[in-house]
């Protein structure tokens, strides 16, 4: 990532735990460090409860930290304590929720749904100019000012969807949390749910934080991806390089697994298996939390955790196979 773009959000050992009970601790997110860059996706990928979608609701502040911190333009998010502070963040940072069925009140109509942020932040002067945005909004995400009088069920999923990215810009945020947005659509929506969101970014100088665990769909939205599991970052790459060049072995499997379009390389190729179930963040793996899964596992990886470092430059990984001090 160029040095000269300007960092919006800034990530530095980042913990959330939930208590379980009186002894047992989740450790959702164990100590992750990453950057967002101005006007860039960032794409978090990683299996089913690797904690990706806590971190996007910890950036939020739907929860607070259990220790680190999280940075926007600088100033510590979690660190805002009045009504101003909070509403003027809040309105900077959105988020496109993964259930497009779940995140609209059944019982407001469309118009009301996507004007909620406008009357929380006093955008608009009277019921003329309300209307007036909300019909704009509509267009913009490929709906018309119809649909404003009707309610959520009357939708498709794809349709409820742009309704939440609707909502979700009402308020001209900075930053987007979209949090597995297109996982619950169908395959043929997903495409175009995808490229609105490309195309709002480049008309309005978005930024996004793009969670999901379908990989192919990424790689098209994002400039550089985070890999995650049990907590933990494994690697950070750009697109490009991770899906061509990637050095985890938990990466070279997720992506092992993506099917190829041409027949004759897919039936060549080789597959990466990953045997056992993701261990439990309650009590997890010492040293490498990946080992008990690694084909590739070695002695010191039970032993010691792996540095999170930068391999080559824009590249990091988390494995003792990428440093000097353990490489067989």
């Amino acid at each position: 990532m160029d040095k000269d773009r300007k960092k919006l959000l800034e990530i530095n050992q980042l913990q959330k735990y939930f208590k379980v009970d009186r002894k047992s601790v989740l450790k959702a997110v164990d100590g992750i460090t990453f950057d967002i860059y101005q006007g860039e996706t960032f794409g978090l990928v990683g299996e089913s409860g690797c904690g990706k979608s806590t971190v996007g609701r910890t950036i939020m502040r739907f929860y607070e930290t259990s220790g680190g911190e999280v940075k926007f333009h600088s100033e510590n998010v979690h660190a805002k304590k009045s009504k101003k502070e909070l509403k003027k963040f809040h309105r900077s940072m959105q988020m496109i929720f993964q259930d497009p069925y779940a995140s609209l009140n059944p019982r407001m109509t469309i118009k009301d749904i996507i004007a909620e942020g406008l009357d929380i932040h006093g955008l608009a002067k009277n019921k003329s100019e309300r209307l007036a945005r909300v019909n704009e909004l509509l267009e913009t995400v490929g709906l018309n000012s119809e649909h404003g009088n009707r309610y959520p069920h009357e939708f498709s999923g794809g349709q409820r969807q742009r309704i939440g990215i609707a909502r979700a810009l009402a308020v001209d945020p900075e930053f987007i949390v979209a949090d597995e947005p297109i996982s619950a659509l169908d395959v043929s929506i997903q495409a175009q749910v995808v490229n609105l969101l490309k195309k709002l970014q480049d008309e309005r100088g978005l930024t996004y934080l793009f969670i999901a665990h379908d990989l192919s769909m990424v790689k098209h939205i994002s400039d550089r991806v985070g890999v995650m599991y049990l907590g933990r970052m494994a690697e950070i790459a750009p697109s490009d390089e991770l899906y061509e060049k990637p050095l985890h072995p938990y990466t070279q499997a997720l992506l092992s697994a993506i099917p190829i379009v041409d027949p004759k390389v897919e039936r060549t190729r080789e597959r990466i298996l990953i045997e056992g179930d993701i261990p439990s963040p309650i009590d997890p793996p010492s040293g490498c939390r990946f080992r008990t899964r690694c084909p590739l596992a070695m002695e010191v990886c039970s032993d010691i955790e792996p540095k999170f470092q930068e391999y080559k430059k824009n590249h990091w990984v988390a494995c003792h196979l990428y440093d000097e001090d353990y490489k067989e």
